[in-house]
């Protein structure tokens, strides 16, 4: 019972059982669109719940049309719960009902986390309880009132799809009730830039935000972790934003149907979610090749830990460049905005590279094994999936069974974290009484 009860097995355990039990209510005629309505497939189903519940947002069905009401508002609960984490809700229903969670549940919150620290989880918790309801009625505001104005939708109508986008966009989930994603918004920044800047600030993670909500003023004090998911998420941004406007800016499919100004906020917001938001503007299968391949370097790396975004993270990445760099300069310790970065972030983060790399190199040969297109298209569907960013060039709902299947697995493992995932698999853990007599073997 105790290896059950391991923190690593809770958090996969409690995604699992929210995959469950949302395939269960999807299922019910009830979710189904039309009147009267037949249950939808299990398949069907199971693949939404995953997708939703990993906050991916890649769809085998159209959600707008296929799916009722209910059907809508369990699958917005569903990427509610995922982009918040199991273990993260737990602790913010343990601080609604009185105010001090239970350690196990600071155990588990803190294993899924990662990042922040046992003392931290209550503070962390408010932090993400607060930004996560106001923050999200915030933008669906905007949008409501975008949406009746500008498009003439009534008010409950306007309501409804402003709510769906903002907590899907917040959650990066990518799900839309419009079955061309954001393509019809393409030249209205008033829809845009909200939906991005909620991705955004969902995606950075809630220990980011719980540093700039005590330090706003004070950048020298924020944590190392901070300064390097900002300077990171601004450093990526940036270069997927001049490589889209570089190779989209005149291809007529793309960016190349539209004016000046659209073409750059456009670009912008193609960088933006392709980091796991999973949002379009555009038709992701009429981009070019070369911006195909920036989007398998964006949706491998992700947004922020412990945060709404999946990948490998940010905050990974920076340090694997930093312990490239030093390793280059010859220096003993790996350093950035004068803090040294600890030996276990530096295996810890070597291990997620590397884990996740043969993740993506297995599901995309099992893929290419099951089905009959391209390899570029197969990658792309793969990463889309591991790294929760649900962009798809279009063959998700055509593969066969066993190939969403394989899908489903990637996004699983994707979003419960392959450090974290690889522990629930362990039969045990311990520490080794003794020491073997240190080697250096080549290298390069």
């Amino acid at each position: 019972m105790s290896k059950i009860l391991h923190p690593a097995r809770a958090v996969a355990l409690g995604f699992l059982l929210a995959i469950l039990v949302g395939t269960a209510l999807l299922m019910l005629p009830l979710a189904r669109a039309g009147a009267p309505a037949d249950a939808a497939p299990l398949m069907v189903a199971f693949f939404t719940a995953v997708s939703a519940v990993c906050v991916t947002g890649l769809t085998v069905v159209d959600t707008g049309t296929y799916w009722s009401g209910f059907g809508q508002s369990t699958i917005m609960v569903l990427f509610q719960l995922g982009g918040l984490g199991m273990m993260t809700a737990a602790t913010l229903l343990g601080l609604m009902v009185n105010r001090s969670p239970k350690l196990r549940t600071r155990l588990m919150a803190q294993t899924e986390t990662r990042s922040i620290g046992m003392g931290d989880i209550a503070s962390v918790g408010r932090v993400v309880l607060a930004v996560s309801v106001l923050f999200q009625l915030a933008i669906a505001a905007c949008l409501a009132l975008r949406l009746q104005f500008d498009y003439g939708m009534a008010w409950r109508e306007a309501s409804w799809v402003g709510l769906f986008h903002a907590v899907s966009a917040f959650n990066n989930a990518g799900f839309s009730i419009h079955p061309d994603s954001m393509i019809r918004y393409a030249g209205d920044a008033g829809i845009l830039m909200p939906m991005m800047l909620a991705a955004i600030v969902g995606g950075i993670g809630f220990p980011v935000l719980h540093d700039l909500r005590h330090r706003w003023r004070d950048p020298r004090h924020w944590t190392l972790h901070t300064k390097l998911t900002l300077s990171g998420t601004l450093i990526l941004l940036l270069i997927g934003y001049f490589v889209v406007l570089l190779f989209e800016w005149n291809n007529a499919a793309t960016l190349g149907q539209f004016g000046l100004f659209d073409k750059l906020m456009n670009g912008l917001f193609i960088s933006s979610a392709a980091r796991t938001s999973g949002f379009n503007t555009v038709d992701v299968a009429a981009l070019t090749r070369e911006t195909w391949a920036l989007h398998y370097f964006l949706m491998f790396i992700g947004g922020g830990s412990a945060g709404t975004a999946g990948g490998v993270k940010v905050g990974t990445v920076a340090i694997l460049v930093l312990l490239v760099v030093a390793e280059a300069k010859g220096h003993t310790d790996t350093e950035a905005f004068g803090r040294r970065v600890g030996a276990s972030a530096q295996r810890q983060a070597i291990t997620v590279l590397v884990l996740g790399s043969v993740v993506v190199a297995f599901g995309t040969v099992a893929l290419l094994r099951i089905s009959h297109f391209p390899t570029d298209q197969v990658i792309f569907e793969v990463i889309a999936a591991f790294g929760s960013a649900g962009l798809s060039t279009g063959i998700t709902a055509d593969l066969p069974a066993s190939g969403q299947l394989v899908l489903a697995l990637l996004m699983f493992v994707g979003r419960v974290g392959t450090i974290t995932f690889a522990t629930s698999l362990v039969l045990g853990e311990r520490r080794m009484p003794y020491r073997y007599p240190e080697e250096h073997p080549i290298v390069g």
